[in-house]
């Protein structure tokens, strides 16, 4: 079965699946591979380091496949998106924050404008600043998102409504071609994945990490800031973050407005605790759906896998 959408049309790619922008993990080659499978490989700038995007901005720019880029739109700058204009990404998308600074230019050179929202007024928003495709990210998704966001797919649904033709992809806790399968039902046009790429061969993450998605469960997963402040992270707190379990969360579940009081001994003793072995260096980010996550494939083969499995889920439901 293939899965024509709009948006396998917009971007001529295969299939109705974009690569999660993950700050940091979704670098090039991760990117590149995700569009060599078929879907949309979307690297993932964060802020916009340059000396990072430097690195990882060629690797994908010369794949010679539909591609883009992604950024947290509280964090980044219009010098930092020139940067990324200049190496003609085919799609640019804006998560967390206001994107209007960057739309006009980013449609001036020629991409695509995707907007990630976590809730109706920020659909309407994106809707209203022309984005050409818009997605709705639930509350299972792994790292940032909304404190009061909806569930993944009563939100994809009301979302899709409310586009009224605009591409609308889901994205939170899809992590097999089953999840893809429900939310295409919903009327999606695809989903954005992060968790299950995150465990590839071609991820930007560290050995322990790729261990810890494979043995991971939904039910070690929890959404918190706790993190963010003792790492002394800049993002903000509006915003919190689903990861896998950490010492930290135990130790400080409840009492996040003591922990933020003096936020500089914090990341003090944090960054004691790292050096010391006592505890990660760095959060796990991961969804709901990690449960699902049970290897490290490449990622040209998990789009395909993924895109076949929701091709036999539709069929499937079709019969029965």
């Amino acid at each position: 079965m293939t899965l024509s959408t709009a948006f396998t049309r917009l971007f001529g790619v295969r299939h109705p699946i974009a690569l999660a922008p993950m700050g940091g993990s979704a670098g090039g080659e991760l990117a590149a591979a995700v569009s060599r499978g078929g879907g949309l490989g979307l690297l993932g700038a964060g802020g916009g380091d340059p000396e990072w995007l430097a690195r990882e901005l060629p690797i994908v720019a010369g794949a010679g496949v539909p591609w883009g880029v992604g950024f947290q739109a509280w964090a980044t700058t219009i010098e930092v998106i020139e940067l990324t204009l200049e190496h003609g990404p085919g799609a640019v998308m804006f998560s967390f924050g206001d994107p209007g600074p960057f739309v006009e230019r980013v449609h001036e050179a020629g991409a695509a404008v995707i907007i990630q929202v976590t809730d109706l007024e920020e659909a309407r928003q994106a809707l209203d600043l022309g984005a050409d495709v818009v997605v709705a990210q639930g509350t299972e998704s792994g790292g940032h998102g909304a404190r009061h966001g909806r569930s993944t797919l009563p939100f994809v649904a009301v979302v899709v409504d409310l586009a009224q033709g605009v591409p609308v992809l889901a994205a939170g806790g899809i992590a097999d071609g089953r999840g893809l399968a429900a939310v295409l039902a919903l009327g999606a046009a695809g989903a954005v994945i992060g968790t299950r790429f995150q465990a590839t061969s071609e991820a930007l993450v560290d050995p322990s990490t790729a261990k810890a998605l494979v043995e991971g469960r939904g039910q070690d997963t929890e959404r918190n800031r706790i993190l963010d402040i003792a790492r002394n992270s800049r993002w903000p707190s509006r915003y919190t973050a689903r990861t896998l379990g950490h010492p930290y969360l135990d130790r400080w579940r409840s009492r996040e407005a003591e922990l933020a009081a003096d936020p500089a001994a914090a990341r003090l003793a944090y960054e004691g605790e790292v050096a010391r072995g006592d505890v990660p260096a760095s959060p796990v980010w991961a969804g709901e759906g990690v449960d699902l996550v049970t290897d490290l494939p490449p990622a040209a083969d998990l789009v395909a896998a993924l895109a076949s499995e929701a091709g036999r889920a539709l069929a499937r439901a079709g019969r029965d």
